[in-house]
């Protein structure tokens, strides 16, 4: 790293200041931010103009920041992350760093993340209890004229509360803007990691859910769908027995707490012998590939 001096004018310096507070970073954060958006803005591939987007007052961001690893941190989040005003993140207390919020501090550090409580409990009334605090919180923000990004794992379209609290939002602010970045989904780097096709044009995908009381039976009897399971770890001895009934225990593969500490990675049937795994584990049955023509 190279150090560079600036000359600013004594406006520009109190305005650094006041932003520098707003968003909990330092003034040379703030400084480094401005300077790689100007040159990402500029004539090459992979950039353009949504680098220098200013914040929109009032407008809400779903940013999903990958499964775990810091790397897998888009280019796009990262440049919501700096823009925003406000980066909130949920969490069990106050006191506990998300795990939301831990890939945030290894991708880009400095920021400042405001935890918002979020009950993790499956009973569904203490989530919605939730997800209507975590919209007072948001919208008051927002009421204030501040863009506020609300960071989740993986991809925030896609089994993640920020959908949930973003139309709790839009009830008590009809004319809230609500945008989405992408981000990278468990599925998609444990099959990376193991090498592992998830499907192709022959096949079909299944993404769903394995918690307790629901059956995976009928999707596994299907060979020519690949079948992905989230949030199963409790039952995931219970999952290697049902795609070895199926006969489709050899190349399933799964995940646990990936990029995270703790992780582990492997064959189903590998990990499935250790007993029931964490919440955030997931399980890639591959579709079985339809033995060749002959002539």
């Amino acid at each position: 790293m190279r150090k560079t001096s600036v000359y600013l004018s004594s406006r520009l310096k109190d305005a650094l200041s006041v932003r520098a507070a707003a968003t909990g970073r330092s003034e040379a954060e703030v400084i480094r931010a401005a300077v790689e958006a100007e040159v990402q803005s500029g004539p090459g591939p992979g950039t353009g103009a949504s680098s220098l987007e200013a914040p929109v007052p009032g407008r809400l961001v779903g940013v999903g920041v990958g499964p775990g690893d810091a790397d897998l941190v888009t280019v796009r989040a990262v440049v919501a992350l700096r823009r925003a005003d406000r980066i909130v993140a949920p969490a069990t207390a106050v006191d506990a760093v998300g795990r939301a919020e831990a890939v945030v501090r290894q991708a880009v550090p400095g920021l400042r993340v405001e935890r918002i409580p979020f009950a993790m409990a499956p009973g569904r009334a203490e989530r919605d209890r939730s997800v209507d605090e975590a919209a007072v919180v948001v919208a008051g923000y927002l009421d204030a004229g501040e863009e506020v990004a609300f960071v989740t794992l993986g991809d925030p379209l896609t089994y993640s509360t920020f959908t949930s609290v973003a139309a709790s939002v839009r009830q008590r602010r009809p004319a809230t803007v609500v945008d989405q970045v992408p981000g990278i989904m468990a599925f998609q780097a444990l099959a990376a990691r193991t090498g592992t096709t998830v499907t192709d044009e022959r096949q079909r995908l299944v993404v769903r859910t394995a918690l307790d009381g629901e059956d995976v039976d009928v999707d596994l009897a299907q060979p020519d769908v690949t079948v992905v399971l989230y949030k199963g770890g409790r039952r995931l001895p219970d999952l290697a027995k049902a795609a070895a009934a199926a006969g489709r225990l050899p190349g399933a593969v799964a995940g646990e707490l990936l990029g995270m500490p703790g992780e582990r990675i492997g064959p189903l049937a590998d990990l499935a012998a250790d007993g029931p795994a964490s919440y955030l584990a997931t399980v890639i049955v591959p579709a079985r590939s339809p033995a060749p023509e002959h002539p």
